[in-house]
């Protein structure tokens, strides 16, 4: 069944992480694929398409915020369909439907390369359409539309067999779902054709690639990336503590084309704390591997992610955190007060830090990380 072209135009606009803007630049190509031209006016637009986060409740928020604005674009605009799609698609589902009856299509992290067919159905049959069965995605012989012609994201691997207690991500992704070497490949030599020179390789958790395949790690990808002619700089995120393994530090600085950079969400400086999140790695092993990789590469530049306000959260567990900021001294990080998730265990968890007291520490690990990317700038 082809697509049918009654609808020109398209308007698709991303939340959360780079995982879900290189979503969106796939949804992009499958729909240039199909006659439609994406358009950057979500006024002229004939189909606006939201690609959703789920990581936090302030990022759902936002979007049930900006279909109240659509729903009244709509009432203008009776043929303008709307649609939903990612993260929160994968976890709401149906409750989209029942909280903003405007939305025509819900689909799920699962099923995007499916999207030309479910606006089919929606055009064709004039009805409501839910996709959000769980299953392998291929990406074979789809070709994302990336609007920058100077770095590509190519995602390696999707899911993450991982439970931290406070995160969504093995709910909205799935499970660890790694893409088998040689489509990587294939996709970065026909991005070097089309002139790119940087890539970013993308997945919940870069450093398990592989785990899911046998026969194959991330050290192995990194080499063959590295060896792939035309690719200058290659870049990776994000990475999971626990499984930063010796041979992949040592293997880096071999690595000509690896950049300089480390994103390595820390999340708290409290072993009581990071056992409680199941996070599978102490203050001190942390401590370690960033030592390591410092020893080896002298000029890399560390990021990280940080959690404040966790259910449990002392005092002491605090100022363990702000104590490893001042001994990592991060370049940037990426801070965060703990945002209650519905499903996850953290939810449920007793000792709930109230709301003032977690805006206040994320104050303050906001001006202490300032204050230290400040001097290195300096420096």
């Amino acid at each position: 069944m082809s697509i049918i072209n009654y609808n020109k135009k398209a308007y698709i606009k991303t939340y959360g992480c780079q995982m879900n803007v290189h979503d969106s630049e796939i949804m992009a190509g499958l729909l240039l694929n199909k006659g439609y031209e994406v358009t950057a006016n979500m006024n002229e637009a004939d189909v606006v398409l939201l690609n959703t986060c789920a990581i936090r409740g302030k990022a759902e928020d936002k979007v049930y915020s900006q279909l109240g604005v659509l729903k009244k674009l709509k009432e203008k605009r009776p043929g303008l369909i709307l649609g939903v799609g990612g993260c929160m698609a994968q976890r709401e589902g149906e409750k989209i439907f029942r909280r903003s009856p405007s939305v025509d299509l819900i689909f799920g992290t699962h099923q995007i390369c499916n999207l030309p067919t479910f606006l089919n159905e929606v055009i064709r049959e004039r009805r409501k359409v839910i996709a959000i069965k769980e299953g392998k995605i291929s990406q074979e012989g789809v070709k994302a539309y990336r609007a920058d012609r100077a770095e590509a994201y190519v995602a390696i691997m999707r899911g993450c067999n991982n439970h931290c207690t406070y995160c969504v991500v093995p709910s909205a992704r799935g499970r660890q779902n790694s893409r088998p070497p040689e489509e990587v490949i294939k996709e970065i030599e026909d991005l070097v054709e089309e002139g790119y020179k940087e890539v970013t390789l993308l997945g919940q958790n870069v450093v398990a690639y592989g785990k899911d395949l046998g026969g194959i790690d991330f050290i192995d990808l990194l080499e063959r990336v590295n060896e792939i002619e035309g690719i200058e700089k290659i870049k990776y995120i994000s990475s999971h503590p626990k499984d930063m393994s010796d041979r992949l530090i040592e293997t880096l600085p071999g690595l000509s084309k690896a950049c300089e950079d480390l994103h390595l969400p820390v999340q708290s400086g409290s072993n009581r704390i990071l056992k409680a999140m199941n996070r599978g790695y102490t203050r001190e092993e942390y401590l370690k591997i960033i030592g390591k990789v410092r020893s080896l590469i002298p000029r890399i530049s560390i990021t990280t992610d940080i959690i404040v306000g966790f259910p449990g959260e002392g005092e002491k567990d605090f100022a363990d955190t702000l104590s490893l900021m001042k001994e990592v001294r991060f370049a940037s990080a990426y801070m965060f007060k703990y945002s209650p998730r519905p499903g996850t265990p953290a939810e449920k968890m007793s000792e709930q830090i109230p709301e003032e007291i977690r805006l206040k520490r994320l104050h303050e690990v906001i001006d202490l990380q300032r204050e230290i990317s400040e001097k290195i700038r300096n420096f």
